[in-house]
């Protein structure tokens, strides 16, 4: 079967190119040459294309995307609760979304996601393997099932953490907070428990099969990603950095789609040269950041420590934010706060749009104040992120003036 990437190379410009064009008001045979050389990312499976999925670019010259996650773990299997937690990214503007499940029927939700969202959808399919088959004891040809598995269903994009090599065991020595991602500690207990080589990895060349028979994107996880600042840029990061690199250029070579996991905590005059290394070294790759949070010690509002380091990671070329809810480093996220981190994190791709001056951005907040201007509140409403929050705040005082309750009619420099 046939990917984007391979058609772009063609000179082909499918259904989905023209879409995400309309949408980016960008020249389609730009994005098509960009496709074509892994510069922009089109994640859509052919199953999720045939039930009518809405296709998003991912990349160079286009608008910064904000990824969202939500799942079920054991402390909580409500896939109501997860399917409300979709409502929400579909309400507040996700760009995709992710599925980190770690328990329930993993399968059966994808298929409920799929089937009702046109967001492209994201999984690290790791977590169903080791749910069904223990953290050490699945092999290579359990992830290659699970893998298949979700493809049929429909997922666009698959987190797989092949660039951890075993021999990279020795770096993590002196970090102050080891190995932070879930699908790193997976396959750092693996590696230390079998004695062998990362199975992600050895399995490379069978994940990609799978990924362009059904047009399925990688997501190169950052399993040595820095958990602290006090990590951010060592060894260990960068060495795993120059193998996703490599991975990049074999995947290209096989025609699948790739983008590339950023760090999770960088200080904010470092987050530049973080920017700078990913793309020089990955090949110009979209780069999808995990925040980055810029201080460590902002638990319970982390959203806000994600948003600040993901406006200029995004200014610096970061293609794609996943964002980060207050519940971050502390519990599960409700439907609340996936509300709250979205919008910090749509708020932090717009900062980053302007910077990038992407076609559109600085001239929706120029429109916006047109109307602020004016003192029209409603056309204000339907141009903010949160309208609820908007008129909670405007109407909730009492004070029923043209201006706003804090200077009121009288006071307004509007009105001058």
């Amino acid at each position: 079967m046939t990917t984007q990437l391979t058609k772009a190379r063609k000179g082909i410009v499918t259904p989905e190119m023209e879409i995400v064009s309309q949408k980016e008001s960008c020249d389609i045979q730009i994005l098509r040459k960009n496709i074509a050389s892994g510069k922009v990312i089109i994640p859509a499976n052919h199953e999720h294309i045939r039930l009518g999925i809405s296709p998003t670019g991912i990349g160079k010259g286009l608008s910064t995307k904000v990824n969202a996650n939500i799942g079920a773990s054991p402390h909580s299997v409500d896939h109501t609760a997860e399917m409300k937690k979709l409502e929400f990214c579909e309400k507040y503007g996700a760009d995709t979304f992710m599925d980190l499940s770690t328990a329930g029927n993993i399968e059966s939700l994808l298929r409920a996601f799929v089937e009702k969202t046109g967001l492209p959808l994201g999984t690290v399919p790791l977590y169903q393997v080791v749910k069904e088959k223990g953290r050490a004891d699945f092999d290579i040809s359990d992830i290659l099932r699970v893998i298949e598995a979700q493809a049929k269903i429909g997922v666009d994009f698959i987190t797989v953490h092949a660039g951890f090599r075993r021999e990279f065991l020795p770096f993590l020595s002196g970090r102050v907070t080891g190995v932070v991602s879930r699908g790193g500690g997976i396959t750092k207990r693996w590696m230390e428990f079998h004695g062998r080589e990362n199975p992600l990895f050895e399995a490379f060349d069978d994940i990609l099969e799978i990924c362009r028979k059904h047009d399925v994107s990688l997501s190169l996880g950052d399993s040595l990603r820095p958990g602290s600042l006090a990590d951010c840029g060592d060894k260990a990061q960068m060495a795993e950095l120059a193998c996703l690199g490599e991975l990049t250029e074999r995947a290209w070579k096989q025609g699948v789609q790739v983008m590339i996991e950023g760090p999770g905590h960088v200080p904010i005059h470092h987050i530049q040269g973080q920017m700078e290394i990913e793309k020089k070294l990955c090949h110009e790759a979209p780069v999808y950041v995990l925040g980055p949070l810029v201080i460590d010690t902002g638990a319970g509002y982390d959203h806000i420590t994600g948003a600040i380091g993901g406006a200029v990671a995004g200014m610096y070329g970061a293609d794609m934010l996943c964002y980060v809810t207050p519940a971050e480093h502390l519990s599960l996220p409700n439907s609340d706060d996936v509300r709250e981190g979205l919008i910090a994190f749509k708020i932090a791709a717009r900062a980053a749009d302007i910077a990038k001056e992407i076609p559109g951005a600085m001239e929706r907040e120029k429109d916006m104040s047109v109307h602020r201007k004016a003192l029209r509140w409603e056309a204000q409403s339907r141009r903010v992120f949160d309208r609820e929050k908007f008129y909670r705040y405007r109407m909730g005082s009492g004070y029923k003036g043209a201006a706003c309750s804090m200077c009121g009619d009288e006071f307004c420099p509007m009105k001058e």
